[in-house]
């Protein structure tokens, strides 16, 4: 909700408002870049580090949610949904669903 407001109404100099100005590209740019810091982190085993670049994560990944109008209840309702579902509910990968219907050699 706070996102979504800071969209249409948010301070001149919000960093958030100014994100929605620059556009999505912008904004899956910044995502991209916390996630490989958060990779960084975890590779440096620092977990304040992690905490911290994480924090960052979620919170661009926020923004660009708001971008598409898209609560992040939503996101966790996707994620109950698949709780306790093999795969964690996804639909297979394409290399095991190839290997899968590949008749056996011999």
């Amino acid at each position: 909700d706070l996102i979504l407001s800071r969209r249409e109404a948010g301070d001149e100099h919000s960093y958030v408002r100014g994100l929605f100005r620059r556009g999505q590209d912008v904004m899956c740019k910044k995502v991209a870049e916390e996630a490989a810091e958060v990779v960084l982190a975890s590779k440096n085993q620092a977990p304040s580090e992690i905490i911290y670049e994480m924090a960052d994560l979620w919170f661009h990944a926020t923004v660009l949610l708001g971008y598409h109008r898209i609560h992040p209840h939503e996101v966790w309702r996707e994620l109950q949904r698949r709780f306790g579902q093999p795969g964690g509910g996804k639909t297979q990968s394409v290399e095991t669903s190839v290997a899968a219907s590949d008749p056996p050699s011999g």
